[in-house]
């Protein structure tokens, strides 16, 4: 449907930042030295007053963001500025209540003005997605899947409906699977590549190149998040040599 694919023609390397984080300028330069850097994907983050699915890095970000009165309107505008220099794969990560407010019909026209080309709402359950989905179809934006550790009739069941990519977070850290406890990541990406053949992204506090190397062999793609926001929150608006600088180095072993 949408652009994603052409993210996963190699090993995906998808890279996380709030819109706003300290404010938008900043997070247009962050953008567009990812894209410089390598990074095949931007994971936009929307800020939202109650993440309650985020960590605690990320929900610091957006609370900096939404203090920069960073809102809908003005992240569309600065995409469209990114969109002057680079074509790189965005997706937006947001929570459904700033979709609800903006308007369904209008946040996908715009999604598909601005070559946004996927949606990640954590908080819109699989069995709702059909409250947007007639927007996302009619404007070609693919409603990302997550797919967490559960019984295995409800991955399959997702999977099959599943569009852009398939969102995986497992249970455990990063850190613990790579001391040998991989069972429960093979298991299931097993079982989605046996279901279907959407790309795999992996997301669970990635943020070495050891840890890049390491997971990039086991799925399609895999998210950066709290690494890069935490580059962001340390170095505020002089930010985007910094990330682009830690983005190439995982680029480099993927």
């Amino acid at each position: 449907m949408s652009n994603i694919k052409n993210a996963f023609q190699n090993k995906a390397l998808i890279g996380f930042v709030m819109a706003g984080d300290p404010e938008l300028e900043t997070t247009k330069e962050v953008i567009i030295s990812m894209a410089n850097a390598g990074v095949d994907m931007v994971e936009l983050g929307i800020p939202f007053s109650d993440p309650i699915a985020e960590s605690s890095v990320i929900q610091s970000a957006n609370l900096r963001a939404l203090k920069s009165e960073t809102y809908l309107p003005r992240i569309f505008e600065m995409i469209k500025e990114v969109r002057k220099t680079t074509d790189i794969s965005i997706i937006f990560h947001t929570y459904i209540n700033p979709v609800f407010n903006y308007g369904y019909e209008e946040f996908f026209q715009m999604c598909k003005e601005t070559q946004v080309g996927g949606v990640v709402i954590p908080d819109l359950p699989f069995e709702e997605k059909q409250e947007i989905k007639e927007y996302a179809d009619k404007n070609e934006v693919d409603i990302i899947s997550f797919v967490v550790p559960t019984d295995g009739a409800r991955i399959k069941m997702i999977a099959k409906e599943a569009s852009g990519f398939i969102y995986f977070v497992p249970s455990i850290g990063a850190t613990k699977a790579m001391e040998g406890h991989t069972k429960e990541l093979t298991d299931v990406i097993e079982m989605l590549k046996q279901t279907t053949n959407i790309p795999v992204a992996i997301g669970f506090g990635i943020n070495t190149v050891q840890q890049a190397e390491f997971f990039s062999k086991m799925a399609d793609g895999i998210i950066i998040g709290n690494a890069i926001v935490k580059i962001v929150e340390k170095y505020g608006k002089d930010s985007a040599n910094h990330v682009f600088d830690y983005v190439k180095d995982l680029k480099s072993v993927m």
